[in-house]
């Protein structure tokens, strides 16, 4: 009955002991106490009453903040992901002549401008990643934007997935859901440009995939102060056989996904069409998203199957290997992000992260009576307390009896969580 009425139940999963943290103010804390405190407790909108309304919500209440940025192009620096990609930086005030090239709100730096954004500062730097097919233009992303930036101080870039929010795709080589490449050239630019400024990031949907995965690899030597990931489909060949066993997972969230890649397929067709591996006729033929991926993501990357691409592109596994205090939000009527696809027992073994579930929410949704966003208000809350209360150097790690922290060596048997199938170039 609480959750009928718009109170959603919550629940917190992570291990026995996580993390310590000194405050400023020198007392200790572990990790999940803080996570713990900051959460506000989730009362969402009556009326949008399950995952699937407060869902299909998402496409109806388009109201958000209007948030202006400046956009610099940056190219590959790894040649085995040649290319370039988009990242917006977030601007006060909005620019002279709107650029109708870019979404709304959206212009690109000039190179004088851009030659003197190097700062000695230490605002704390906010990087955030989108989901599928989507950029810095998403109203979710914006609210949660406006939360963690609102009383000033912050700095914030968003990175947009190649050939998206009207990026140009400049290579055969697309996103995918282990595209953690340009993440990692942005990441290590942004610590050069500004050094003393401190990182966190915040990844939604596929893009909190990528961003697990990316802190998964880097393991010990993140830069990531602390990071979200919201709405994680986590395992995504469970998410797949589940969307494809139910009539609205199959003909509407799958349906409505496969054509949001395919429109902007349409969009870079002929740059991807150089691709010899791609048949082009078979990607416009397709309706759902697997059949997408299918075509495109499969032959791209040598896949043989969407299967073999969702396996080994989950980030289910990385999250054991991540050691950047990560916060992991995710709604259990997620009909996109199932439950089925939560990684529960892994949260258990890190210590460094913290899972909060809502019985309520929907997939990037979460709205409040009024159109607020709780997963929004969760998300700055929690990163002002990292920025303004919390020692961040003060991290104290856990050991614990899991085969990641204690390897047996002599021959045993070990579990590495980042071994993959496919070999990218990191």
């Amino acid at each position: 009955m609480a959750s009928w009425i718009g109170h959603a139940d919550m629940s917190f999963i992570y291990p026995e002991r996580t993390v310590n943290f000194k405050t400023n103010g020198g007392k200790e804390t572990e990790f999940a106490e803080i996570v713990r405190k900051v959460i506000p407790p989730c009362h969402l909108n009556p009326l949008l009453f399950n995952g699937h309304v407060q869902t299909c919500w998402t496409a109806v209440n388009q109201a958000a903040p209007k948030t202006h940025y400046r956009r610099r192009v940056f190219q590959a620096e790894n040649p085995a992901f040649v290319g370039s990609f988009a990242v917006d930086f977030v601007v006060d005030s909005k620019a002279d002549k709107p650029d109708v090239s870019l979404p709304p709100r959206t212009t690109f730096f000039t190179d004088e401008e851009f030659k003197g954004i190097g700062s000695e500062d230490g605002k704390p730097m906010l990087v955030l990643l989108h989901g599928l097919s989507g950029g810095s233009h998403e109203v979710y992303l914006r609210h949660a934007l406006e939360e963690v930036t609102n009383e000033g101080g912050w700095e914030a870039c968003v990175i947009n997935a190649r050939g998206c929010a009207r990026s140009q795709i400049t290579s055969e080589v697309l996103f995918n859901a282990r595209a953690t490449w340009d993440v990692r050239q942005l990441v290590k630019w942004l610590r050069e440009t500004f050094p003393n400024r401190p990182l966190f990031a915040v990844g939604f949907s596929l893009g909190a995939n990528i961003l697990t995965n990316y802190l998964g690899e880097e393991g010990d030597n993140s830069v990531i102060k602390a990071a979200v990931v919201c709405s994680n489909p986590w395992n995504l060949d469970v998410s797949n056989h589940v969307l494809q066993n139910s009539f609205l997972g199959l003909n509407v969230y799958s349906k409505v996904m496969g054509t949001n890649m395919k429109g902007l397929f349409e969009q870079h067709w002929e740059q991807i069409a150089k691709n010899p591996r791609i048949d082009i006729d078979a990607v416009r033929n397709s309706t759902y998203l697997y059949e997408f991926d299918r075509h495109v993501q499969g032959p791209t990357w040598g896949y043989p199957s969407e299967g073999a691409y969702y396996r080994d592109a989950s980030s289910s596994d990385a999250l054991l290997a991540v050691r950047t205090p990560l916060l992991a939000i995710n709604a259990t009527d997620d009909p996109i992000a199932v439950r089925a696809a939560i990684p529960f027992e892994e949260f258990k073994f890190n210590p460094y992260a913290v899972l909060c579930t809502t019985s309520l929410g929907g997939h990037l949704a979460w709205f409040e009576t009024g159109g607020s966003r709780w997963f929004a208000r969760a998300v700055g809350k929690f990163f002002k307390t990292m920025a303004k209360d919390i020692d961040l150097d003060s991290v104290q790690s856990v050991q614990s009896d899991d085969p990641v922290y204690k390897h047996a060596g002599n021959g045993s048997p070990e579990f590495h969580p980042m071994r993959r199938k496919l070999q990218l170039a990191i």
